[in-house]
């Protein structure tokens, strides 16, 4: 932080923008001194704790009414930060909520920085790390279940478990120092080694299937890059509207309206897919629409999905089968649409090029065959389900799995360190070193550069 991390900081809440209500936090030794010097109603140092109290905003220099509002006054260490908070809760608008904020720091209070409350609340020790980033999380959630996800680790469910194979680490090391200290006993040696194999097989069994959860898990909180391609015409807007619920694409019989790469997040099945909507690839003239043509080869590269449309009322064209062998070493779903139409398409043909499994069979304007084809990507993906009980454990957090990964091969060094026949103190370093990783996730051990890194992500007033 650029000042003291125990000055008084404020900030807008909610979104900007007209709504019902706006709400400015202030949090800090100071919050409520500051507060009560712009609120004309009860006196907030004399309130009880976790109540809202009615009154107004009056500017103190002036004495003009700058809104009616309430005031919730929540005193430490019962808090978001574990600091005094004040909330004033105005009518929602910019002039109003702005000015209210603006009287808060001259009077006194420092604008927070992006994610400071929930960095307080880490730093005051009210949270830990992971948790810390699974109220982003959260907030970000697109569906039921990656919101399930960020609330269990959010409850501290992968913080805890991180936490025992710390301890179980911390164990093992303490028995190795007092092994080593009574080295006059012939197999106090060979029990260390032993001890420092079986502990770190173990622990490297739990951090493996933690790592299982992991490509599921990021999914969730990413969502898959889903990439609609196929020929003009063939229904690839008329997808993405039936998916959104709504007329985000333009819809025409004119081939080559969609000139560019439409992106937007939908839920299927419970799994967030970030949909780009491409142009129609084809041999073209046009200069604009070759480009997105381009943008459209470039989307089926870097998508994690492909969703391969062909058109059931005509023949296939070497444009057609040039996509099936440009998509051939992605995952796929190729959609067969327009089956209310008379069929023109050789299916014969068709299951020579694409195994059959992965065709599906649509009419999108009926709504034939989307609740197939939303089983179809549900399945490709969570074939096993997806495990969103209140007790489970999954890893979505990129940084969380590179540490974990590095956390498993510094307990693969402690076991080819041991067969190698290195010395019991070497083997050591790399014990010490899974330690000293697991504990980057909760936060136990941390540079500073790593906290503001990951706070400036979070928005203003959190």
């Amino acid at each position: 932080m650029a000042n003291s991390e125990f000055d008084t900081i404020a900030a807008i809440s909610t979104p900007a923008g007209e709504g019902g209500i706006s709400i400015i936090r202030i949090s800090g030794e100071q919050a409520l001194p500051i507060a009560q010097v712009i609120f004309k109603g009860k006196s907030l140092a004399s309130v009880a704790s976790h109540t809202i109290n009615y009154g107004h905003v009056i500017d103190p220099i002036s004495r003009a009414e700058v809104d009616e509002v309430m005031a919730s006054v929540m005193l430490a260490p019962k808090t978001y930060t574990k600091e005094d908070i004040v909330e004033i809760n105005c009518h929602g608008g910019l002039v109003a909520t702005n000015q209210i904020l603006q009287l808060l720091l001259s009077n006194g209070a420092r604008l927070a920085e992006p994610g400071e409350f929930t960095k307080r609340a880490f730093l005051n020790g009210r949270i830990d790390l992971s948790q810390a980033e699974a109220v982003m999380d959260l907030i970000r959630a697109k569906t039921d279940k990656s919101m399930k996800v960020a609330l269990n680790q959010l409850d501290g469910n992968l913080s805890r478990l991180i936490k025992q194979l710390r301890q179980d680490i911390l164990d093992v090391l303490a028995q190795v120092e007092v092994n080593i200290d009574y080295p006059e006993y012939d197999a106090v040696e060979e029990m260390t080694t032993k001890l420092l194999q079986e502990k770190a097989a173990e622990l490297q069994q739990i951090i493996k299937q933690l790592l299982k959860s992991a490509k599921q898990g990021k999914v969730l909180r990413e969502g898959l890059a889903t990439a609609i391609i196929g020929r003009p015409n063939v229904g690839k807007s008329s997808l993405l509207n039936n998916l959104l619920h709504e007329d985000k694409a333009i819809v025409t019989d004119i081939a080559g309206t969609t000139r560019d790469v439409i992106e937007d997040y939908v839920n299927v099945n419970g799994v967030p897919l970030k949909l780009i909507d491409t142009a129609g690839i084809r041999e073209t003239t046009d200069q604009i629409e070759a480009i997105g043509v381009e943008r459209s080869r470039k989307a089926i590269a870097t998508a994690d999905l492909v969703l391969l449309l062909l058109n059931n009322n005509e023949a296939l064209t070497d444009e057609d089968r040039g996509l099936i062998d440009d998509t051939k070493d992605v995952k796929r779903i190729v959609i067969l649409n327009k089956t209310d139409l008379p069929t023109k398409l050789d299916h014969a043909e068709l299951t020579d090029l694409v195994d059959a499994a992965d065709i599906i069979e649509t009419s999108i304007v009926n709504d034939d065959g989307m609740d197939q084809l939303a089983n179809r990507i549900s399945d490709l993906f969570f074939g096993e389900g997806i495990e969103t009980n209140s007790n489970s454990v999954m890893v979505t957090n990129a940084r969380h799995i590179g540490l974990l990964n590095q956390a498993d091969a510094a307990l693969s060094d402690v076991q080819q360190g041991i067969a190698a026949g290195l010395p019991v103190d070497l083997v050591q370093i790399d014990m010490t070193r899974s330690w000293e990783l697991l504990g980057e996730i909760t936060g136990d051990s941390y540079q500073d550069e790593l906290l503001d890194q990951l706070f400036s992500q979070f928005c203003l007033g959190k």
